[in-house]
């Protein structure tokens, strides 16, 4: 039915799904540290998360992946060569994208993770300390259960956007699931027929995301009660 190009869309696939992943899981990292500057006493931290933030969302996504993969490339070399080295260092189209990812998100989800701190009560986390729990495990068994029920909404609404996201990767010549999907259409001349496979599957990707985040989101909500407006 796609003329033997299944095989190719899959591998795609996952590629692409790695990607996701892995820019996720720095995205989270970053939202984290962007969200604990912003809250933090320090004017330095505050203004340097909100430069971080500002500049991430005024800038195209495709912009910085270009600026990253071929100027960071770039200075990357001019700096090698500064210091004696000969040999040239290509970047990884994979971590390139990866990395540019998370940078990018990150700065979004430092607003999620923010918001969803000063929605925790902070009478919890002054009774957790006042219990002899030191801040760290007050965060880990008071505060951050709590900051994931209210940043679970937004959170998976960002990771279904970076799905989507990836396909930009295939500018900078990753063989996701969208360059192997336009490879097989310009090969077959059949445009429709691949890049219908490729929104389908893209398509499973969010539905099953869904799917997932709403069973976490039954789980995270036992014990808590709804209350009538």
């Amino acid at each position: 039915m796609l003329h033997g190009y299944l095989g190719s869309l899959l591998e795609g696939a996952a590629m692409t799904l790695a990607v996701a992943l892995g820019a996720m899981a720095i995205a989270m990292l970053l939202g984290l540290a962007g969200a604990a500057a912003k809250l933090s006493a320090s004017r330095s931290l505050r203004g340097l998360a909100q430069a971080y933030t500002s500049t991430v969302r005024a800038i195209p996504d495709l912009v910085l992946m270009l600026l990253v993969y071929y100027g960071g490339q770039m200075l990357l070399n001019d700096a090698l060569a500064a210091l004696g080295a000969t040999d040239y260092v290509d970047i990884h189209p994979g971590a390139a994208g990866v990395l540019t990812l998370g940078f990018i998100f990150g700065a979004y989800l430092t607003e999620t993770f923010r918001g969803a701190f000063l929605a925790v009560p902070a009478g919890q986390r002054e009774a957790a300390l006042a219990c002899g729990m030191s801040r760290t495990q007050a965060f880990v068994r008071i505060v951050g259960p709590q900051m994931l029920r209210h940043a679970l909404a937004p959170l998976s609404n960002n990771w279904l956007v970076m799905i989507k996201s990836t396909a930009i990767v295939s500018v900078i010549g990753l063989t996701d699931l969208m360059h192997r999907g336009s490879l097989a259409a310009g090969a077959t001349r059949e445009p429709f027929l691949f890049y219908g496979a490729v929104a389908l599957i893209y398509l499973v990707f969010t539905s099953v995301s869904e799917l997932a985040v709403a069973r976490l989101q039954r789980q995270l909500a036992i014990g808590t009660r709804r209350v009538a407006l």
